[in-house]
């Protein structure tokens, strides 16, 4: 299906498609010239009319990772069954950065992991998004930012716990759709894990610091 759909799209002309042996997911190469970018498409069902889908691989924290200290689940080197569908909140993600994008329409972040999950990163930036207002999220601030995304983090891992933007939140804007339920729910703490395993936490501050440390270095040279 996804082959013939391609065939469709105005790119197929200029861009060349190979498919990747995958058996939970349609995985393909696109390339034109020296270009290249690898597409992952995830079979999902919706839960009603919300945002929030049940998809047919698990996401990036639930796959874990030992290098990886704020991981939203404790790591499993098991492969989840294939009836086991985990939850993504990627649709209504999404939808929260094209409402935040609206009015902040220059506004990029590309957060890199450095052994935290990108997952984490994302949580902080997207809680910071709706704590600090959007007149202060200027080029000029970007470096205040940046601190306010560290101290964010910094607090998370002192006190253990880092809520769930999507689980419990009643802020979200009202164009992203939930289960009725899942608005109501007790927020779910992604650094649940950081309690029950004091080692974890203890690396875990340890790589802050090392983070925080190479912040302070880089802005510190501009």
């Amino acid at each position: 299906m996804a082959r013939c759909s391609w065939l469709h799209v105005p790119q197929s002309y200029s861009w060349h498609l190979v498919f990747q042996p995958c058996s939970r997911s349609c995985q393909f190469q696109l390339s034109r010239g020296k270009r290249s970018l690898t597409v992952e498409m995830l079979f999902g069902v919706r839960q009603g009319d919300s945002d929030i889908f049940v998809v047919s691989q698990p996401t990036e924290a639930q796959k874990g990772n030992s290098r990886n200290f704020a991981n939203s689940q404790p790591s499993k080197t098991n492969i989840i069954e294939s009836t086991a569908w985990p939850e993504t909140f990627a649709v209504a993600e999404a939808k929260f950065f094209q409402h935040i994008a609206q009015q902040m329409p220059s506004l990029h972040l590309h957060p890199e992991g450095h052994r935290f999950f990108t997952s984490t990163w994302k949580t902080l930036v997207m809680l910071v998004l709706n704590i600090v207002p959007r007149v202060h999220w200027h080029r000029r601030e970007f470096a205040r930012r940046l601190w306010d995304i560290m101290a964010f983090l910094h607090f998370s891992l002192q006190w253990k716990r880092l809520d769930h933007f999507v689980v419990g939140n009643e802020k979200l804007p009202a164009e992203i759709s939930l289960p009725p339920a899942m608005r109501k729910v007790e927020p779910l703490n992604v650094f649940e894990h950081l309690t029950r395993d004091p080692a974890a936490h203890r690396e875990a501050m340890e790589v802050y610091a090392q983070l925080h440390l190479r912040l302070w270095t880089l802005l510190s040279s501009h």
